[in-house]
């Protein structure tokens, strides 16, 4: 395989959901750390890796080829193993629920959990409450999606699911009880019950507040 080096931030879910599927696929890495709240992520040779200026980027070969954007690197690692169908229909399911997690599960509970922890937002803020609001009904969504599946997809675990997983699983932390969805949290523990499954997801530091995130919540 491709000598493969992860910039990333050990607080972002983003993050950790490649981290997750770099070891269920058993791929060695090195792993660099990124202070998005030291601004790290703000300087002009990170820009380089990332005009964006977003983690994670993953490194490939070495060469100066950097791919950012988390479902974009999920996508890449996937290919060719079982975390990516080769069914035409089923590879575009997967695509939806990258898309889905990205418009929906990110700014609801990700950017509620961001913003509560870094106090951009506090819990009663009208701002706040909206995005509660909406998250409870991605929730929902998915809850009533897996009602009669294991997996999101074709019956078998994949990059879909690890995308989902990294925000739901914390959604907690936004407020948001997983108490009113049983079949979302089967899910979830199915995940947990998977080979080589890790969660090595860091709450967010002390310098959270005062930090110079750039972020896709900012």
């Amino acid at each position: 395989m491709t000598e493969l080096r992860l910039y990333d931030y050990a607080a972002s879910a983003n993050c950790f959901k490649v981290r997750l599927l770099l070891a269920q696929l058993r791929l060695d890495y090195e792993r660099v750390a990124v202070d998005i709240f030291a601004g790290e992520t703000l300087t002009e040779e990170f820009r380089a890796l990332n005009p964006a200026r977003t983690t994670p980027v993953l490194e490939i070969g070495g060469a100066g080829t950097y791919l950012s954007e988390s479902g974009a690197i999920l996508f890449y690692l996937a290919e060719g193993s079982s975390f990516l169908p080769q069914d035409r229909l089923e590879r575009a399911q997967v695509l939806r629920w990258l898309i889905i997690e990205q418009t929906d599960v990110i700014p609801t509970m990700g950017g509620l959990r961001f913003r509560l922890a870094t106090g951009r937002l506090q819990a009663g803020d009208p701002e706040a409450q909206r995005r509660f609001d909406a998250a409870v009904e991605v929730l929902g969504l998915y809850d009533a999606h897996l009602a009669a599946r294991e997996f999101l997809v074709g019956g078998a675990y994949t990059i879909a699911d690890i995308a989902g997983y990294a925000y739901i699983h914390v959604a907690p932390e936004a407020g948001l009880a997983l108490g009113p969805y049983p079949s979302l949290r089967a899910w979830l523990a199915r995940i947990e019950a998977q080979p080589g499954f890790i969660n090595d997801l860091a709450p967010y530091p002390s310098n959270a507040q005062a930090g110079l995130a750039r972020s896709i919540y900012s």
